[in-house]
């Protein structure tokens, strides 16, 4: 099982950065493909970025093309999310998760960390 606890939500101004950490616990941190996703209050949990198990590959959501960048360090059991750019539309709950490989879908995460907010001010 990989245990997984995300950090670095805060407030921020409207085209400011934010950098989240996810921190994995277990020995096979670099089996998994890792993904974040978000939530708003009255919307679907989304699909934000995701990144293969040795981390040549990423995939972005829409959203997130040219402001966020997802990254790994397998020797830190770390994924990151830098995120540029911020508009009021990102703020939402933010939630690293991880799957069998490079994944874009909820349903094909297996493990969950609690999520840490990011709110961004206009």
């Amino acid at each position: 099982q990989v245990q997984l606890v995300e950090s670095g939500g805060g407030l921020v101004q409207a085209g400011g950065s934010l950098k989240l950490s996810c921190a994995a616990s277990g020995r096979t941190f670099s089996s998994y493909g890792m993904g974040w996703f978000r939530h708003t209050p009255g919307k679907e949990r989304e699909f934000v970025a995701a990144i293969s198990r040795s981390g040549g590959s990423t995939y972005y959501a829409d959203s997130a093309k040219g402001r966020f960048t997802i990254s790994r360090d397998n020797a830190k059991k770390t994924v990151y999310l830098q995120m540029n750019s911020l508009k009021p539309e990102d703020t939402a709950l933010y939630y690293c998760a991880a799957a069998r490989d490079l994944r874009s879908a909820l349903n094909e995460y297996d493990y969950w960390g609690q999520g840490t907010q990011v709110t961004v001010s206009s």
